[in-house]
């Protein structure tokens, strides 16, 4: 599936090293479907050549705002015009500055200040430009201004330093610039999402946990995200990052037990949306120990088992009708070792949520692949095995629609 079918961007280039990878990224969105119009500063030509852009866009491209390719000399006004967007990578330093403050001395600038789409920018630049101050109240402008920024991220600099300022990699822009233009249903909505496993205690070394990956949670965080929503993500002990967007930042609360995420779930209940992805342990350890348990013998260890919260049932229990709909909306997740349909739909009738979504397959845990049954009261949907991120995104539009 292309991601970016049908839309047109005007992808500029300024005067950075790191353009020689604004070659690669116009590769990948073209896969993705989109139609790519170069337009190039005149310091980006000691980078990368008018040629190699045009050969792999399948566009002629534009250097000079005196361009008399366009019929009415107004190659600012036309391009702007009929662009989705304008991104503009690599991003520098000094292109930022001009942006922000609306200068426009050249085609690509003067393109920024005419537009009627929206701008994203791709910073590249070393780290101590990066820190200035003067490079920060330009972003602190543009910011203001409704410009999305892509980044920068941390790394190996072509100066030799290492630090911010570099400029994101192309899928990971491509990535970006997907999720600008995925729909925005759940604007002003706020969403909360539990993911990952719970870790129950046994002594200071040991304890009692199960495989998820959290990936599938993270990935309804990023939907959730991309959709609009203001997105609250509990996480139990898991090695992921935080998705970040050039659309807003998720909140995140790092907790480790069932009864950690039990109590930091019921302390964010404001909202209208809320997400129990998370494997949470039905059982604690009732006599964990202070100390490591030594094998002495081949005694085994007397555990005594606890029962945990029932953390999506107590949500239930605390949803209310606001506008005549339910607030906050609940969806539960069902991971089944058989019968998936009949267990989720019990489960779901049991503790009174209208929607369930079952994991389908035996290598839902830690795989970057899914497939979903959505059941409700009218029935189930299958959504087929799909990345989770894409599986995330189909599972936001349809809760949405609910709410």
């Amino acid at each position: 599936m292309q991601l970016l079918l049908n839309k047109k961007i005007v992808l500029g280039i300024s005067g950075g090293i790191a353009a020689y990878k604004a070659a690669e990224l116009v590769r990948l969105l073209i896969q993705e479907g989109a139609t790519i119009q170069v337009v190039m500063s005149d310091a980006a030509l000691k980078f990368v050549t008018p040629i190699t852009m045009q050969a792999l866009s399948g566009n002629p491209v534009f250097i000079s705002q005196w361009d008399n390719r366009i019929a009415n000399n107004m190659a600012h006004i036309e391009l702007s015009r009929s662009a989705d967007a304008i991104l503009i990578a690599p991003s520098t330093a000094d292109l930022m500055a001009k942006v922000s403050l609306g200068l426009a001395d050249d085609l690509l600038t003067t393109l920024c200040l005419a537009r009627n789409c929206p701008l994203l920018l791709a910073p590249a630049m070393n780290r101590e430009m990066w820190d200035h101050a003067a490079t920060q109240r330009s972003i602190k402008r543009l910011e203001n201004d409704g410009v999305a920024l892509l980044g920068p991220a941390s790394g190996f600099q072509a100066c030799g330093e290492t630090g911010m300022g570099r400029m994101l990699e192309p899928s990971e822009i491509a990535e970006q610039l997907i999720a600008f233009f995925q729909p925005k249903p759940l604007t002003n909505k706020r969403v909360l999402i539990t993911a990952g496993p719970t870790f129950e205690a046994i002594d200071p070394v040991r304890g009692i946990t199960n495989l998820s990956s959290g990936k599938m949670g993270f990935a309804i965080a990023r939907a959730a995200l991309e959709a609009g929503a203001e997105v609250h993500l509990i996480a139990g002990p898991c090695d992921l990052e935080t998705p970040l967007l050039a659309t807003g930042k998720i909140l995140r609360t790092n907790v480790v037990s069932a009864k950690e995420m039990h109590a930091a779930t019921l302390a964010s209940l404001d909202c209208d949306l809320f997400f129990a992805v998370a494997a949470v342990a039905d059982w604690g350890i009732a006599n964990p120990s202070k100390e490591k348990i030594k094998r002495r013998s081949q005694t085994s260890p007397q555990i005594e088992f606890t029962s945990n919260p029932d953390i999506l049932q107590e949500v239930v229990q605390s949803v209310k009708i606001v506008n005549g709909k339910l607030r906050p909306y609940c969806v539960g997740f069902s991971a089944e070792s058989t019968e998936l349909m009949k267990n989720a739909s019990e489960k779901r009738i049991q503790k009174g949520i209208p929607l369930i979504v079952g994991n389908i397959g035996p290598d839902t845990f830690g795989s970057d692949l899914n497939q979903l049954l959505l059941i409700d009261e009218m029935g189930q949907k299958k959504l087929s095995r799909a990345t989770k991120l894409q599986l995330a995104r189909q599972l936001i539009q349809s809760v949405a629609k609910k709410i």
